[in-house]
């Protein structure tokens, strides 16, 4: 891994239409990195993303230059565990943090995905992060945090905005530190999370009705009261907690069959942390970052080489949804992200199925994501090797029992298993009989019809495919060209659209 110093990377605004749009804080830019995604996108659409500056959790902070950084680290990290050039030894602050993150999170297992095993050719290696006390990762880096913060200071309590798995965290350190916890959240933030960090004892403050206001409610809070704000990501000892991942990891597994380690990725906290450790351990190991299409800060940031501002995000993987990432979090990555995956919102139910039918456990999107884009990865980067091991963390459970439903019926698309087509048919008795006497022997999952003229009716359709996987896209090929020769019938494969297929569901 590179020691080199914290570049002066400016925070670019990305979005239609204003593509030079750079918040020049400090500093030029600086030239882009070498290709990170490795051609992972695979010609996908994406799914369209929301305008939710105000549902996304965080945004975006100012770059320092590199000195104010570096005078800003080293009034949080003591001078025994900073670099010659200024940044923490990253390392020693692992080792060292370790054993109080023991004190409130356990080793989670390293299980084997059997099924997945079997379906990939490979040893597929799941990293049960959903099994700490909060159901996530976040637990880890919230504590170690909390966990050497100064009495002095901290008796006066902590304060957070977040209505995810950081609130939940930094609520359970608290309760365990004792030390008073002020959560910011929106007036609209679901019952169950805001009553489920209440239970841990921390003082839930709801206000605003987005989560501007609640953070600008958090920053008035946080000076008025000298409380001192638990960041989600963007601080060192953040990142150390979560870098005992990737200590666990390398403990739990043979070092020479272990080729990938995938972490979903949000703000980076996750990624930089296992990355940093395992690049100095085990410096083979791939380190391999997944995000949605409609959430991809790190991924346009690595191509970039600086951080980028998303205008909008897509809220389907919430626990991932950021805007951009942090500043010291995209510094690491830089020097130890291998590649990036993106995948669609249907790749990321089926792997949600995939987990339930391996363990019979239920994680949130995000928590899915590693898996997801490990199995997009396999499918590009084909091996002969059965024994090699490739590693997903599994990084929250924190699922919406409501969303349940819409995570079931996408799982097929994203397997693959169903197709969803658009036909221009006749408008005239037995036109219906010549479409699916086309479409058969394959099942109809949907039928929507709705008349245009005279001459013309729209038919939305939904079938399955039964083909093995690889077969399954020259099996969809067939059935259309069976549709289309008849000569009085058109038809476009719809199976990628977000919006067909949210109007048929």
């Amino acid at each position: 891994m590179s020691s080199s110093g914290i570049n002066d990377t400016p925070l670019q605004i990305n979005g239609a239409g204003n593509e030079s749009a750079v918040n020049r804080i400090n500093g030029a830019p600086q030239p882009p990195t070498a290709v990170r995604n490795g051609g992972m996108d695979g010609g996908l659409l994406r799914t369209p993303s929301l305008s939710s500056f105000s549902l996304t959790e965080y945004s975006a902070k100012p770059t320092l230059s590199s000195e104010d950084r570096k005078t800003h680290l080293k009034k949080i990290v003591p001078d025994e565990f900073l670099l010659p050039n200024g940044n923490p030894d990253y390392l020693r602050l692992i080792i060292t943090s370790y054993p109080r993150v023991r004190e409130v999170c356990k080793e989670t297992p390293l299980t084997h995905a059997v099924g997945l095993s079997n379906r990939l050719e490979c040893k597929v290696l799941l990293k049960r992060e959903d099994e700490q006390p909060v159901f996530s990762f976040k637990l880890r880096g919230a504590y170690n945090m909390m966990a050497h913060l100064d009495p002095a200071e901290s008796w006066k309590g902590v304060v957070c905005c977040s209505a995810g798995n950081h609130a939940q965290g930094v609520a359970y350190s608290a309760r365990k530190l004792k030390i008073p916890a002020t959560i910011v959240m929106p007036k609209g933030t679901p019952s169950i999370k805001h009553l489920n960090v209440s239970r841990m004892g921390g003082h839930v403050v709801l206000h605003g009705a987005d989560f501007d206001e609640a953070k600008e409610e958090c920053a008035r809070r946080e000076k008025q009261d000298g409380l001192i704000n638990i960041p989600p990501f963007d601080d060192p000892y953040v990142i150390a907690g979560q870098g005992t991942i990737g200590m666990e990891i390398l403990s739990q597994t043979n070092l020479q069959k272990l080729e990938a380690i995938f972490c979903c990725v949000g703000g980076g906290g996750l990624i930089a942390g296992v990355g940093v450790y395992v690049k100095r351990i085990a410096p083979h190991v791939k380190i391999i970052g997944v995000e949605t299409y409609d959430a991809d800060a790190m991924t346009q940031s690595l191509d970039k080489g600086e951080r980028v501002l998303l205008k909008d995000v897509g809220l389907f993987a919430d626990g991932a949804a950021v805007k951009v990432t942090g500043e010291e979090t995209f510094r690491i990555c830089q020097e130890v992200v291998d590649e990036m995956v993106r995948v669609t919102t249907d790749e990321a139910c089926a792997a949600i199925k995939d987990m339930f039918e391996d363990t019979r456990s239920i994680i949130e999107p995000a928590g899915a994501l590693a898996i997801a884009g490990l199995k997009k990865w396999v499918a590009a980067n084909p091996s002969s090797d059965p024994t090699r091991s490739l590693v997903a963390v599994t990084s929250g459970a924190n699922m919406n029992f409501d969303r349940l439903g819409f995570v079931a019926a996408r799982a097929t698309y994203g397997e693959g298993r169903e197709a969803l087509l658009a036909a221009k048919i006749p408008e005239r008795p037995g036109a219906f009989a010549e479409l699916i006497k086309a479409v058969m022997p394959h099942s109809v999952t949907e039928f929507s019809y709705r008349y245009a003229n005279e001459e013309e009716a729209n038919v939305l359709i939904g079938i399955s495919l039964t083909a093995p996987g690889n077969e399954r896209a020259q099996q969809l090929q067939t059935v259309i060209g069976r549709i289309k020769e008849s000569g009085r019938m058109d038809v476009v494969d719809l199976s990628g659209d977000e919006l067909a297929k949210s109007h048929l569901r």
